[in-house]
């Protein structure tokens, strides 16, 4: 079998990977293969991530409307069972939003669930 060399390959591959780690603290953007591992670990980091930051959102949602029906009077889940109940079809994303911002909106809401 034929020998083959890798010299164009293996700089596109340095190349590509040494670009990617630029900004990275010491050795890692420096030395190819602290740069590889590095970017893995990033990577996995990434991807996890990607999936963890919808939960913390959803988690800050619950929060921010748990306090805004405490002030209304009710706690959460008597809240969103009430809206369940009569068939308000917002999300949590949209409610919180408007209990920060359009707090007369929001208490309407409130008095839907409640009455």
């Amino acid at each position: 079998m034929a020998r083959v060399k890798t010299n164009v390959a293996r700089k596109k591959r340095v190349k590509r990977v040494m670009k990617r780690a630029k900004g990275q603290w010491g050795d890692r953007s420096k030395q190819y293969l602290q740069a590889k591992r590095s970017l893995m670990h990033s990577e996995v980091y990434a991807y996890r991530d990607r999936k963890k930051r919808k939960i913390e959102f959803r988690r800050l949602w619950i929060a921010r409307l748990n306090a805004a029906a405490k002030q209304a009077g009710m706690t959460y889940s008597t809240f969103m069972s009430g809206l369940k109940k009569a068939k308000v079809a917002l999300n949590r994303k949209m409610l919180s939003e408007l209990a920060i911002n359009d707090t007369k909106a929001f208490q309407k809401i409130v008095e839907l669930v409640k009455g």
